[in-house]
């Protein structure tokens, strides 16, 4: 479904497996097979480059990361969350009068695809604010099962190739802010990290999908004790052994920054239930056999 996208992203600049429990773009939008090229600078080039077949391998293993590829959790309210999450990379949907600390990325979602001219339900479209219009999960749980939220999920299931390209461009968007919100003394190694990981499928994979799981780490909102946990962190956290790769650096990296997350939390679902999902998750983050990477 995914595979009719070719990418190739270049990146110069100074510079959110678990199932359903798992916890802007540019103005132009671009059609099926064109390059997709960020803006340059004169110091750092961190390049990420995926063929077609790679990225339907990336757009479905985040499906299955955070859906376990299954239908119905395309629309799902999970336990312990103050709103639904939507589509391959359940993207955040907050309900109207909520401010949550998370991010929320299924309205910028929409925008894109009305860029991309896709095809959406009228009554999604004209929803006035775009707030998900389920106060809380019991009134989500009462119209599950509704034609409208049966149409969500088709809609969804349909569109996944436009999603996992929203999912790409938003990381690819993310590194240059990442690496200037470094550190002054440390943006040098930042960038060194995201150029080490970018030399494989499975580096460009744990980025990508990183920044779609848990976020740039940019929101001043996105912290517990005043730590946050997003990509920033687990890059600012990785070690520089030469004994191990980039990837399983990274790796390590994360699972140390979710168990700080986790230790932090108020909520006792994070280190109770949501923490062991994540660190299947990370498993996953190793290089795909099948694929080899061409610069």
């Amino acid at each position: 479904m995914f595979g009719k996208y070719l990418v190739l992203i270049s990146l110069m600049s100074v510079l959110v497996v678990t199932g359903c429990d798992s916890t802007n773009v540019d103005n132009a939008p671009e059609s099926d097979g064109q390059q997709l090229t960020s803006p340059t600078g004169p110091d750092v080039d961190v390049s990420l480059a995926l063929t077609s077949a790679q990225l339907d391998w990336v757009g479905q293993q985040i499906f299955r990361n955070e859906c376990a590829g299954r239908f119905q959790c395309l629309v799902h309210w999970n336990d312990g969350e103050a709103f639904p999450s939507l589509g391959i990379g359940h993207f955040i949907w907050y309900p109207e009068g909520v401010e949550g600390r998370f991010v929320e990325s299924f309205p910028a979602l929409m925008e894109y695809m009305e860029q991309r001219q896709v095809n959406i339900p009228e009554w999604l479209r004209a929803l006035e604010p775009f707030d998900a219009p389920w106060r809380e999960k019991a009134d989500f749980l009462a119209v599950d099962d509704s034609p409208r939220v049966a149409e969500l999920r088709e809609f969804l299931a349909g569109t996944q190739g436009i999603q996992a390209e929203f999912i790409f461009r938003r990381a690819r968007q993310s590194l240059g802010k990442i690496i200037e919100a470094a550190p002054d003394d440390q943006k040098p190694e930042i960038a060194a990290r995201l150029e080490s990981l970018s030399q494989t499928p499975g580096g460009v994979y744990a980025i990508i999908d990183y920044v779609n799981f848990k976020g740039e780490g940019l929101s001043p909102t996105e912290r517990y004790e005043g730590q946050g946990w997003g990509l920033l962190q687990v890059l600012l956290e990785m070690s520089d052994s030469p004994d191990q790769s980039a990837l399983v650096k990274f790796r390590e990296a994360a699972n140390t920054v979710l168990t700080r997350r986790a230790e932090n939390a108020e909520n006792p679902i994070e280190r109770e239930r949501w923490l062991p999902g994540w660190r299947k998750r990370l498993e996953t983050y190793a290089e795909p056999p099948i694929f080899k990477i061409s610069k």
